[in-house]
């Protein structure tokens, strides 16, 4: 006989949980990132992992881009992004992109190519959001996707910082009110 589920019982996930999923996923990832040692060639990344990896920082940098820009024209949305902003760092960080010095100064001299993407966020806070969300969504399906054709080393990464965009996605939209 199965037991009455609490009335105080709440479906999906917590929001807590999808905060500490993120980093956690992250760190275990980021525990065999750099597994290629200086052994043998034919024991590093090929050509076609550099390329992915490659591919993917790009791809972590522009939704940096994305968040620097929405911060720009939404300041006051800037407490509640900063932590998925800086998460998204450490995922291009983590495919060896962004280390430090293409991160930080980018948004100061593309600040005239930046106006572009500033003049596509949306004007209402919501919908600059929803942007977001949907930008984070569409970068995390096209990595999982992608994982299914990758080694085990950088497919567990994708798995990972798909599963952190996923997280993003649900504190863009239903998980920060």
């Amino acid at each position: 006989m199965p037991f009455p589920s609490s009335p105080r019982a709440r479906s999906g996930p917590r929001r807590r949980s999808l905060l500490a999923v993120g980093p956690a996923a992250l760190a275990l990832a980021g525990c065999t990132a750099g597994g290629e040692g200086p052994g043998e060639p034919e024991d590093g990344p090929s050509a076609a992992d550099r390329r992915a990896r490659a591919r993917a920082a790009r791809d972590s940098e522009g939704l940096v881009e994305r968040y620097d820009a929405v911060i720009a024209a939404h300041p006051g949305l800037a407490e509640r992004l900063r932590p998925l902003r800086a998460e998204t760092v450490r995922h291009a960080r983590a495919f060896g992109g962004g280390q430090g010095r293409k991160a930080s100064p980018s948004p100061a001299p593309s600040s005239s190519s930046a106006a572009p993407s500033a003049a596509a966020v949306p004007g209402d806070d919501k919908d600059a959001l929803a942007s977001l969300a949907a930008a984070e969504r569409e970068l995390a399906d096209r990595r999982a996707k992608a994982l299914l054709g990758m080694p085990g080393e950088l497919a567990r990464l994708l798995a990972s910082v798909a599963a952190a965009g996923a997280a993003h996605v649900y504190l863009l939209t239903e998980g920060g009110a």
